[in-house]
């Protein structure tokens, strides 16, 4: 979680306000969360009516905007002003004169929704020195996974390294709709701790039969017949696995395999550690790296190294169907 993000949470857990937040960016996410806490946790429900006001961009001219937070507050000593879609406000590098001395009785938010706002305006030199500045950047594809397991930590509820590839792979990283989908797993199994591919599959409708993230260790399990059957799934539906996603998909299991190696008859602590799994999946890698010694795990990183290149058009005619058998068959063999 970011840093400026933590703060601002912070201070309002604390009570402890600044008079201007400015928020922007392109993910919505976090600018929602940070929304409804200025609306519902800083005032309460009797003073909200006098208190609280809420202005849109589009709607608004700057002057509006300062005059409302120029305003005293009624009844109380603090009043919030939240301007919704700032991006859309005609004359937003005005407000940098409010910013410069703002009301001491005003708690103020800028939300600047899908972009970022001009870091060389005085808007932003200003918010930074009187409060809080906060950018929600888009997490990046490949870091989706590690988002979905800190996210299970802290809602208390444990996504395995595989169960996160799966749903960063079929979810993308839209990240409301990933934390709606993890939501609807809890409420139908409220005393479950941690996601299963079996909750994955019931609940939100990815399969793991044909999942990319099962097929290499198809292969390594020995189950040939699982192996063929996905192998065939997947060269007659291409778009659900393009070679690049499986190519990654191989790496990441042998690559685990390759640090197994090294770790068998180690302490399951310091093993743990090193692999950064639990430990039902510890016993599963382990037991798997016992059956796959160095030599033949070293054989497949190898072969991974050269379909990827081929993959992406390096000394390659082939399509990407009779890459994957290719390289699925040298594997067996």
């Amino acid at each position: 979680m970011n840093a400026d993000f933590k703060k601002i949470i912070n201070s309002i857990q604390t009570k402890q306000y600044a008079p201007v937040y400015l928020i922007d960016g392109e993910e919505p996410y976090y600018l929602d969360i940070l929304t409804h806490a200025f609306e519902h946790n800083i005032l309460p429900p009797a003073e909200r009516d006098f208190n609280l006001t809420i202005l849109y961009g589009k709607d608004s001219e700057w002057a509006d905007v300062v005059n409302a937070c120029r305003r005293f507050p009624m009844f109380a000593e603090k009043q919030v002003v939240i301007l919704k879609d700032a991006a859309q406000l005609k004359g937003f590098n005005d407000l940098a004169g409010y910013l410069e001395k703002p009301s001491p009785t005003t708690i103020f938010l800028i939300e600047n929704r899908f972009k970022k706002a001009d870091g060389r305006s005085k808007v932003i030199k200003f918010a930074k020195e009187k409060g809080f500045y906060f950018t929600s950047d888009k997490i990046r594809d490949d870091h989706m996974p590690n988002w979905i397991q800190n996210y299970g930590t802290e809602i208390g509820f444990e996504i395995g390294e595989r169960e996160a590839q799966v749903l960063a792979t079929y979810l993308g990283n839209d990240l409301q709709k990933i934390v709606n989908e993890i939501g609807k797993v809890r409420i139908n199994v409220p005393d479950e701790h941690a996601l299963t591919g079996a909750m994955i599959q019931k609940y939100i409708g990815i399969s793991r039969e044909y999942n990319i993230f099962e097929f290499p260790e198809a292969l390594t399990s020995g189950d040939h017949d699982k192996l063929y059957r996905m192998l065939a799934y997947f060269v007659a539906n291409p778009k659900s696995s393009p070679m690049p996603l499986v190519i990654g998909s191989f790496y990441t299991h042998f690559n685990r395999l390759y640090q197994a190696n090294f770790l068998i008859g180690k302490p399951e602590k310091d093993a743990l550690a090193a692999l950064g799994t639990y430990p039902s999946k510890l016993k599963e890698i382990m037991g798997t790296a016992r059956n796959w010694p160095l030599p033949k795990v070293e054989y497949c990183m190898m072969l991974i190294g050269k379909y990827s290149t081929m993959a992406v058009g390096i000394k390659n005619i082939a399509d990407d169907r009779e890459l994957l058998k290719e390289m699925i068959g040298k594997m067996v063999g």
